[in-house]
């Protein structure tokens, strides 16, 4: 399936999606969002890695910053942090430069590698946006985490892949039909900046709608 562009969801609502469904519709279907320090904080450190005006050489290696990216395949639009172009046989020509390029895609993350797989999904799908783009093949890129300052080598497996292809579909399905998942308790819960809109303490698996119908009602 091929979408167009007013079809297109938000890249990075995959990383939403991956950690907690719930949280991706209220975001990206009902438009809700609250900010807490840590979104803020992650926010501040993104714009520093999203200055687009920003084009950095550092020997064989050519350095863009806020790269924009979209797939027609997957239905996606977004940008990347930082991609280091690196000189190489294998790759593609770049407008204005010579020689033929790989793109190596790298992440920023405000605190630390995680146990869930959100973070490399997203960074997964920024490299299939990339290949389909430039037709080319982008095996691996990096997670730089702000609390470690160090990069994590992140492999594009076949696993990895179709795992993006599963999630985006799941959630082109869900978006097409307005659709917000139930609340599913979790210890992430604590940590999420949407839980007073979510409501999982009150919730208790209802829906929005079920709650408030339940708190109007006046016992006789």
């Amino acid at each position: 399936m091929i979408y167009t562009e007013e079809d297109f969801l938000q890249l990075s609502g995959l990383q939403h999606f991956a950690f907690c469904r719930r949280q991706w519709a209220l975001i990206h279907v009902e438009q809700q969002w609250r900010e807490n320090l840590r979104t803020v904080e992650g926010d501040l450190f993104h714009r520093r890695a999203h200055d687009e005006q920003s084009r950095e050489r550092r020997g064989d290696i050519l350095i863009l910053r806020g790269l924009p990216v979209a797939s027609p395949t997957l239905g996606i639009s977004g940008k990347c942090d930082v991609v280091e172009f690196r000189t190489d046989i294998s790759g593609v020509p770049l407008r204005g430069e010579y020689g033929l390029w790989v793109p190596f895609p790298i992440e920023y993350k405000r605190g630390t590698p995680k146990s869930h797989r959100a973070d490399e999904l997203q960074l997964c799908a920024q490299a299939m946006c990339l290949e389909e783009m430039l037709c080319c093949a982008v095996p691996e890129g990096a997670l730089f985490y702000g609390e470690t300052r160090r990069r994590t080598l992140v492999p594009f497996s076949a696993e990895l892949r179709e795992e993006v292809q599963t999630m985006l579909e799941e959630m082109h399905q869900l978006y097409r039909r307005g659709h917000t998942p139930k609340v599913r308790r979790s210890k992430s819960c604590n940590a999420c900046s949407l839980q007073e809109l979510c409501l999982p303490a009150l919730l208790k698996g209802n829906d929005v709608d079920t709650y408030l119908r339940q708190a109007m009602e006046v016992e006789p």
